[in-house]
């Protein structure tokens, strides 16, 4: 028999760079993970890219993940890190 479907929250952080502050890229993100039913966290860091954690079901963190390759409408994607890690047990989702 295969492994169980419902394998339980998953969490995977992310590193966004190119045009991405500045563009609504966070309040996007806050948006789609909270519409998801998706936990974590997005910020600005210093050298200009988005960070972002999040925690949840295997499918709503891939197609957060999905959403940060692309981004809103007025940002530009040049390359996006990513780093699956133990879950947490983040409640709720935020800007930092």
């Amino acid at each position: 028999m295969g492994p169980s479907v419902d394998a339980g929250p998953i969490r995977c952080r992310v590193v966004v760079r190119g045009r991405v502050q500045g563009v609504f890229f966070r309040a996007s993100v806050r948006e789609r993970a909270r519409a998801a039913g998706v936990a974590g966290w997005v910020r600005n860091r210093p050298d200009g890219s988005v960070e972002a954690a999040f925690e949840g079901s295997p499918e709503a963190v891939a197609g957060l993940v999905a959403f940060c390759r692309h981004g809103p409408e007025y940002a530009r994607v040049e390359a996006l890190e990513e780093h699956p890690e133990e879950p947490e047990g983040l409640a709720g989702f935020g800007v930092r």
